[in-house]
């Protein structure tokens, strides 16, 4: 039983190292978001989006609620529409 148990990864945080690997596609995907927000976001001057939430922000949002696969391909999407020809608007995640 104790063998088996150790297998699966049981005891001394063996749990909890397989989730933190699980999250880490997510945290990569968060942290390219913040990126792109405190660098080439900056050169944005605020106010120009048309839709509300920023798009950045939408895909925080996504990434969170929907996970990484997901999330991107929602924030792939809102990025596709936003263009000078949409009308804008409230979308949420």
């Amino acid at each position: 039983m104790a063998e088996r148990a150790r297998r699966r990864g049981a005891g001394k945080g063996g749990g909890l190292m397989a989730a933190r690997v699980r999250s880490l596609p997510l945290w990569l995907a968060l942290a390219a978001v913040y990126a792109y927000r405190f660098s080439l976001g900056m050169l944005v001057p605020s106010g120009t989006c048309k839709y509300h939430p920023s798009c950045s922000q939408y895909a925080l949002d996504a990434l969170r609620k929907h996970g990484v696969v997901r999330g991107s391909l929602r924030a792939a999407w809102r990025l596709a529409r936003c263009n000078p020809w949409s009308h804008g608007g409230v979308d949420y995640a």
